[in-house]
This record gives structure tokens, C-alpha cells and sequence, in this order.
């Protein structure tokens, strides 16, 4: 795809931007609040996200913003700073912590996570979206906008509070809920190949066109009305005075704080390794399979969260709610990124009693329709029949995404992706054929791998030590490409016992065929590794 002209896919892009904005406002709100931090500043760190790092970065979908991966570490941090202003000098030098990242390119990090957790990423995430929204669907606002962790700071977790939503159902917000959800599926399913106006025009902003209206038209009314804390809500200034009093800044006096900068290295690592993370997860959802430099892009959040603390707002990260939702709405450039980060700004500034009208319900079923796509039912029956050694990373990567976080599900869906590869290095170090000889002698056909590391020192060992006596070993190396010296001073201990069992061993390599070998490491000395 040319990217010379940014503004060739505006037609695509301006849609997608104003879905990826009604997705962003609610989240950048909730998150703030889930933070402990002033709602303005999930804000300003959702500007930031979309204009600056936008601007920055090469990622041609991914979406940037205040992330929910961080609230907690946020919510722990300004308590043990002592203000959000020291806090905010943390944000600034884990900034700079990223952009040193990047300059030493760290960004290759993000290849080694397997392509299983990747996608057990997504769908966990999909599932996630689904259940949090289920109580803001039906008017219950118990659990906070944007928070992703099963376990809630009020003592309840993901599925207490879509079961006390049952309890509390709101019929105003459950209405338009249903009627929103209803323009989605019809806008998607039927009337998007109708003609240019419902491309251009997205069931997402008609959806929540149609929530405000209901909203004004029923204020008042206490049945089918929806109460204000069922609404979105964006802090109001009354003058400029008081909107420019929103902004805080960093306490550079802090700077020789030793736990300012344990923050900050913090905030960099997470930052980073959630960006890395996202952007894997949304180059596979590109339509174009574009690669996204990841140098690049810890370069773009580095400046981006320098950018965000230096003007009072939260750590920015990459992230995939926003991104899937980008590319769900048919976002072809980075573009609708920077487009949703203006949109923010001007609605802020301009609009927003009007925003503060929309029900959070209207916004739920939007992100029912993300969080479908993101874990449709047919990819569960395509991972299984890719075999266990991918099912059971994904599995376990989507179960630890909804019943812890975000990354400690990762985490443990990296954990069983290694020990996959461990038992399979395990299973594949060698290749054993059993033939009789006519004289009545055992002989066994060894043939070890490409690679052979220490890994492999358990099965090998199994191997050899269950040869029988006075058997014939012949030891194929002629594939082997690299052998540990582990593995070499296995076989020198086994050179012993073979003559005390009377086992004759042959050993066939590139260099020629041996009879006995007096020794395997004086047989690899000159290149012990290298066969």
C-alpha cells in the first residue's frame, strides 16, 4: 500500500475514526477513574495517543491511549509518590526510558511471543469486552468503564456483577441498549451494501445518535429515562480559565526520588511490553498483513508519554480495543488514528454537555459487536484442530485473560507455550530405530536432531541407559548441526559403560565413520559444537 499521500483513504478513514472515538471516550474516562487520576487526564492521554503517537509512529491501524493494564500500577503509584504531580514526572521519564527502548532496539522483544497466545490474546480480550459490558448493556453501572480485571475494587468480580445486574435492570437503558444494537447488526448485515451513505455514514454513530435522542426526549421520565450516572461523563468547564485549570504538571523537584524512578521503570517495561503485544495482535487482524517497525513504534509511545506527562495525563500504550475496533470499521491508514485523537480534543472543548448525553449502554452494545469479532466461535474449533501444542496456549491464554488480567494471562500463556516447546525438544531430540541383526546382537539405530541442547540431556540419557548388553549402537550425527557439550560429555560417560556392557557403538558423521571411538570429546575437539 502507498503511504505517500496520508489522506488518500479519508473515506475510510473519517468513519472508522468517529467509532474508534465513541470506543475511546468511555474508556478514557473509566480508566482515569479506575486510576484514581482526574478524569481529564484519560482524556489528554487519548488526545495524545491519537495525534502525537499517531503521528509518530508506522503502525497503520494501531490505535494508542490510556491502556487498562495500567490502572493499577497507576492507582499504586500516585499513593506512593504522595501526589499525581510526582506521578506525572514518572510518566515523563518512563517516556524517555522508551524512546532509549527503542534506540537500542528493543522492539524485537515482540516477535518472540507465539503466534497461540497471540490469538488467545484476542479472543480473551473479545470475551472480556462482552462480559464487562453485559451490566452497562442492562443499566447497571456497578464496575468501572475500562476495567478488565476479573477481580473489582469493590469486592466483586466479572460475573457477581453481570448476576447483580440482573437485579438492577434500568428499562430506558435497556431499550435504547437493544434498539442500538439492533441499528449495528442491520447497518452491518444489510444495509452496508445498499449504497455510498451507509459506508460513509456507520451504524456505530447512528446508534448513538439515535441514544441521545431517546435520552433528551425521555429525561425526566423516572421508568423509562436513563439517570446520569448511566451517561457518559465529561468534566464541564465553565469558562476557559476553568478548562485550562484541568491541566496539571510534572513536580521536577522529584527527580532525585529513587521511588519516582522505580515508577517510571515501570510504567516503561509494562508500557512497552503491552505496546509490543498489541501491535503483534494487530498486524494479524490487517487486512493487508502490513508489519508494523516495532523500533519505531517504542519510539512513538516513548515521546507520547513524555508528551502526555509533561501536559497532566495518564501513560499511554498501544491498544487493542481501540485498534480491532479501528480495523472492524474499516480503517485503512494510520490516519483514523489521529483523526479520533482531534475528535477527542474539539468534543472536549466544543460538546461536551452533548457527549454527556450519550448512555453508556448505547456504548456497550458498540463494543458487544468489537468483542464478537474479536472471539468468534469458529476460531475455538480452528485452534483445536491445529493440535494440542496450540490449543493449549491459546486455551489457557484466553482462561487467564478473563479470570485474572490482561498480562498475567500472557504471561501464563507464554509460560505453556515454552514448556510445549520444552517437551517437544524433549520428544524430538533423537530418532530411535530398532533392528535384529541375523547373528542374534540388538542393533539400534540412533539419529539425533538439527539441534541438540541440554534440553535434551534427559531423553538421551533415558535412551542410552536403557540399551540392552552386548548390543550394537550406531550413532548417526550427520544432521546435526549444532550438539551441545552437554550432550558430548553425556556420550563420553555412556563411551565407558558401553565397553563394561559390552555394547559396540559406530559413529557416523560428516567426518567419516568410527569404530568404538576412544573418546567424544577428543572426536569434537577441534570444533566441539559445530559437527
Amino acid at each position: 500500500m502507498n503511504n505517500s499521500n496520508p489522506f488518500k483513504n479519508l473515506k475510510s478513514d473519517i468513519p472508522s475514526s468517529i467509532v474508534v472515538f465513541f470506543v475511546a471516550l468511555p474508556l478514557c474516562l473509566g480508566i482515569a477513574l479506575a486510576s484514581g487520576a482526574p478524569l481529564f487526564s484519560g482524556l489528554i492521554a487519548g488526545i495524545i495517543g491519537g495525534v502525537v503517537v499517531g503521528s509518530i509512529s508506522k503502525s497503520p491501524l494501531g490505535v494508542s491511549g490510556p491502556a487498562a493494564g495500567l490502572a493499577a500500577i497507576v492507582l499504586t503509584a500516585i499513593a506512593t509518590l504522595g501526589s499525581f504531580e510526582n506521578f506525572l514526572l514518572a510518566v515523563v521519564l518512563g517516556g524517555a526510558i522508551q524512546f532509549l527502548f527503542g534506540i537500542l532496539k528493543a522492539g524485537v522483544i515482540g516477535y518472540y511471543f507465539p503466534s497461540s497466545v497471540i490469538k488467545g490474546m484476542l479472543t480473551g480480550i473479545g470475551i472480556i469486552i462482552i462480559l464487562k459490558q453485559i451490566p452497562h448493556f442492562f443499566g447497571y453501572n456497578s464496575n468501572l468503564e475500562g476495567s478488565f480485571a476479573f477481580f473489582q475494587v469493590d469486592g466483586e468480580n466479572t460475573f457477581s456483577t453481570i448476576l447483580n445486574s440482573i437485579n438492577f435492570i434500568s428499562p430506558g437503558a435497556t431499550i435504547i441498549a437493544v434498539l442500538a444494537l439492533s441499528i449495528l447488526l442491520l447497518w452491518s448485515n444489510v444495509l452496508n451494501d445498499k449504497g455510498k451513505f451507509f459506508q460513509l455514514v456507520q451504524g456505530p454513530l447512528v446508534a448513538v445518535a439515535a441514544g441521545i435522542v431517546y435520552n433528551v426526549f425521555t429525561n425526566g421520565s423516572s421508568k423509562w429515562g436513563i439517570s446520569s450516572d448511566l451517561l457518559v461523563s465529561v468534566p464541564v468547564p465553565e469558562d476557559a480559565a476553568s478548562f485550562f485549570a484541568q491541566f496539571s504538571f510534572p513536580n521536577f523537584s522529584a527527580i532525585s526520588n529513587p521511588e519516582v524512578w522505580i515508577v517510571a521503570f515501570t510504567i516503561a517495561l509494562v508500557a512497552s511490553l503491552e505496546t509490543l503485544l498489541c501491535v503483534e495482535a494487530t498486524d494479524k487482524l490487517d487486512p493487508l498483513k502490513r508489519v508494523t517497525p516495532t523500533n519505531r513504534e517504542l519510539l512513538a509511545q516513548g515521546i507520547g508519554n513524555m508528551f502526555s506527562g509533561f501536559m497532566g495525563g495518564l501513560p499511554v500504550t498501544q491498544v487493542i480495543v481501540r485498534s480491532s475496533a479501528n480495523i472492524q470499521s474499516g480503517g485503512k491508514s494510520k490516519m483514523s488514528a489521529i483523526f479520533h485523537g482531534f475528535l477527542l480534543l474539539i468534543s472536549v472543548i466544543l460538546i461536551p454537555n452533548l457527549l454527556n448525553k450519550i448512555p453508556l449502554s448505547v456504548l456497550a452494545a458498540i463494543l458487544f459487536i468489537v468483542g464478537y469479532k474479536l472471539a468468534k466461535p469458529g476460531l475455538f474449533i480452528d485452534m483445536y484442530r491445529l493440535g494440542w501444542k496450540q490449543f493449549t496456549p491459546f486455551i489457557v491464554t484466553v482462561l487467564g485473560i478473563i479470570f485474572t488480567d490482561l498480562l498475567i494471562g500472557i504471561g501464563l500463556g507464554l509460560a505453556v507455550g515454552i514448556v510445549v516447546v520444552l517437551i517437544k525438544s524433549f520428544q524430538n531430540s533423537h530418532f530411535l530405530h530398532i533392528e535384529d541383526k541375523s547373528n542374534g546382537q540388538q542393533k539400534i539405530k540412533m539419529t539425533l536432531a538439527e539441534e541438540v541442547t541440554f534440553f535434551n540431556k534427559g531423553a538421551i540419557l533415558k535412551e542410552l541407559d536403557n540399551l540392552a548388553h552386548e548390543s550394537y549402537l550406531e550413532l548417526d550425527v550427520t544432521k546435526t548441526r549444532y550438539l551441545d557439550n552437554d550432550i558430548i560429555e553425556i556420550l563420553e560417560d555412556f563411551s565407558d559403560k558401553a565397553r563394561q556392557r559390552k555394547i559396540d557403538i559406530k559413529l557416523i558423521s560428516v567426518r567419516g565413520v568410527v569404530e568404538n571411538p576412544e573418546s567424544f570429546i577428543q572426536f569434537f575437539q577441534l570444533r566441539p559444537q559445530k559437527i
